[in-house]
């Protein structure tokens, strides 16, 4: 597949990284880059072949947020016209959260700012001891974005997340794993391989049954235990009728080694 040198694209069997890939700028997005990025993910999405996204940024760093030097251009953005723009930026953010694949971010250096914000919207997060969170937002009079203001609350609580805000300090990794922003810390230089390897153990699951899984866990926070019972009948009800299921118990039964492998940590 053919992309702009902005973003990277790489195929690992059934794992699509898309890596961002401007370096000199820490990865910061200027408009462009993000519809490039917007295009890699929907087509990542749409990709039968792709069981499950892998996001990085090269250079040693993940993503240092918007492009600040990119973003009034040569006279002051409207109201109207700063919206739209982030309205594109948001439905981006919602196809990676809501998307059925599931999404795997290897995070080494900064991920500032709009960069913090992808981050969280992964499934799963692997942060290098490198690596460094922080919503900069304050720093430069704005507000949290890519959806941010709904993913961190989720995460870290209320208080938590409003202290990480309003202060635009930095989170290292070892505070990021323990906050749960992070799911696990790898040495520098080893993120995208780990997220890469946990990608492809989760390639080797139920297309279907980790889609529903994601959409039922991502709906819970907001929905009641009759709602969340309802949810889990029916796509229960959809799994069992699965021949990945069938396969699986007919596997179990005959002693067969299992389709489905998780990578440990090393």
């Amino acid at each position: 597949m053919n992309a702009p040198e902005t973003i990277a694209l790489e195929t690992h069997g059934p794992v699509r990284v898309i890596a961002l890939n401007r370096p000199e700028k820490r990865n910061a997005l200027d408009v462009a880059a993000r519809e490039v990025f917007a295009d890699a993910v929907q087509q990542a999405m749409e990709d039968e072949q792709v069981k499950a996204i892998v996001i990085t940024g090269r250079g040693g760093h993940f993503c240092a947020g918007g492009d600040i030097s990119n973003m009034q251009g040569s006279k002051p953005m409207t109201a109207e016209a700063g919206r739209a723009r982030m309205r594109r930026t948001l439905q981006n953010a919602e196809r990676l959260y809501s998307g059925d694949k599931i999404v795997v971010a290897a995070v080494e250096g900064s991920a500032y700012g709009g960069g913090f914000g992808l981050a969280l919207l992964a499934d799963l997060v692997i942060a290098a001891k490198s690596a460094r969170f922080c919503m900069s937002f304050s720093r430069i009079g704005l507000v949290p974005d890519n959806a941010s203001m709904y993913t961190l609350p989720r995460i870290v609580g209320l208080q938590r997340a409003k202290e990480i805000m309003l202060s635009a300090r930095e989170v290292h990794a070892d505070e990021a794993r323990e906050l749960g922003i992070a799911m696990e810390v790898v040495s520098d230089g080893e993120a995208l391989q780990r997220a890469i390897a946990i990608a492809q153990g989760v390639a080797t699951a139920s297309s279907s049954a980790s889609a529903m899984t994601k959409a039922a866990l991502n709906r819970s926070f907001s929905s009641d235990l009759a709602t969340m019972v309802e949810l889990e009948s029916a796509a229960q009800g959809i799994a069992f009728s699965s021949e990945y299921h069938r396969d699986a118990v007919e596997r179990f039964i005959q002693r067969q080694p299992a389709k489905f492998n998780w990578p440990t940590p090393e």
